[in-house]
């Protein structure tokens, strides 16, 4: 019976010659990730379940990445890292990025790759929901509870159910102006924010493989905004190319085989897609940008794990050259690899963050989650009561940016950067 690359991972990491949707298996785990907001409960789990004085099962296997309440002098988000910190000690973890140090990262869903962590056909379990970012790279990857967290840490096991496969193709030569943000949007505007409850969203076709890395990882990061186990895209030379220049560690790719049958099947001609907007509340609430210039803003933000990669920032970058905004403009890159490129990469020959100062945007903040995520009231970014925002965030639901009166619109960089120069939503064809 064939597979889909999803069921072909799973059953591998299973050991077994083939597993089912459906089906509850016992996997083995490659990679555990946690971070400064989820690792403190998993670890005190950890100690209650397994003994204070436990080991972990492999220090190599688990990545400890603070970023959510980084910069900020709330003394709970301090005691957080502090946390970790002794637990890193006490378990001599190698893989600990480090806030106030060189070793610092940034944002784990962009870092984890970054240093290699993320290898085709592997199984990545993280606490956090957008762990399914990974699922760029040809590995399974999904988020998890703290409890589910701390049984990875003392077993290296977890048991599962096999997800259905939900197959997203995706033809067509992408536009210009089109983004990998304005394609989920569309489909999660389709298939609504319970679409692909605890399915396996897996993305292919020309257009897919057209795309970057940083554009794979944007698609797979929102799978699970349509309520997906994980998101998922076959390797290819593009992904080979960028794993070996990372790491080098062995990795063995998983393909599926060409004739598995997903559960259910879309096919979508990218040529005719548009610049879109998700509005308040939801994700799911498709809108077309053009559509919705009647819509004045306060801010715009361009960063987090979906908008804040090199590739975002370039995307920006080129509509905002020789341009002004009109409101107050955030930029927030999401790992310090990203920051350290805004000062060497350019855009027809000027440097990103002479072009960003020169449009009126505000200084750039430090890698991390910043006001994705709210945050405490001293957040970069953090919304005020009432202001409008759009933003190339994964998350626009009630309170989501710190106001629960501040309604956010999702969207492209593109996008957000048209409107960051007209104040207005703006489709990003008025300046290319």
């Amino acid at each position: 019976m064939p597979s889909t690359i999803t069921e072909k991972i799973l059953a591998r990491a299973a050991g077994s010659s083939r597993v089912a949707p459906g089906d509850n298996i016992w996997v083995n785990v490659d990679i555990l990730l946690t971070h400064d907001v989820c690792g403190p409960g998993t670890i005190g789990i950890f100690k209650r379940e397994f003994g204070k004085t436990a080991k972990v099962w492999d220090p190599d296997r688990v990545v400890i990445i603070p970023d959510h309440y980084i910069f900020t002098a709330d003394e709970k988000a301090h005691r957080n890292v502090d946390i970790l910190r002794d637990f890193v000690k006490e378990q001599g973890m190698r893989y600990f990025y480090e806030p106030d140090t060189l070793n610092y990262k940034g944002v784990c869903h962009v870092a984890l790759p970054e240093e290699g962590h993320v290898r085709p056909g592997e199984v990545i379990f993280g606490t956090d929901s957008h762990t399914c970012t990974h699922g760029a790279l040809g590995a399974f990857a999904t988020g998890i509870g703290n409890t589910d967290a701390a049984f990875i840490l003392g077993t290296g096991r977890l048991l599962i159910k096999v997800p259905p496969t939900l197959r997203f193709n995706l033809n067509g030569a992408k536009p210009e102006y089109v983004t990998a943000k304005d394609m989920i949007l569309r489909i999660i505007g389709d298939i609504g924010v319970d679409g692909a409850t605890y399915c396996a969203m897996e993305f292919c076709g020309e257009a897919v493989t057209a795309l970057n890395i940083d554009e794979r990882m944007t698609l797979c990061n929102m799978a699970v905004e349509a309520g997906a186990k994980n998101g998922i895209i076959e390797p290819d030379e593009k992904t080979i190319d960028y794993v070996r220049a990372r790491t080098k560690l062995a990795f063995e790719p998983v393909y599926g085989d060409r004739d598995a049958q997903p559960a259910r099947a879309w096919d979508y001609d990218v040529s005719t897609f548009e610049p879109c907007v998700a509005e308040p509340h939801l994700p799911s609430n498709f809108a077309l940008a053009r559509e919705r210039r009647h819509i004045k803003l306060d801010r715009a933000y361009i960063g987090s794990c979906t908008g804040g990669k090199l590739s975002d920032f370039i995307m920006a970058a080129r509509l905002l050259k020789g341009r002004k905004v009109s409101i107050p403009t955030f930029l927030v890159p999401a790992t310090t690899e990203v920051a350290e490129k805004l000062i060497t990469e350019t855009v027809d020959g000027k440097v990103l963050v002479e072009i960003f100062a020169e449009a009126g945007c505000l200084d750039i903040a430090p890698p991390s989650c910043a006001a994705c995520l709210g945050g405490p009231v001293d957040t970069f970014g953090r919304t005020q009561d009432k202001e409008v925002v759009i933003s190339t965030t994964n998350r626009n639901f009630v309170g989501r940016m710190g106001s629960k009166d501040a309604p956010i619109y999702l969207a492209s960089p593109l996008t957000v950067a048209a409107s960051a120069i007209t104040g207005r939503i703006t489709d990003p064809r008025e300046f290319m």
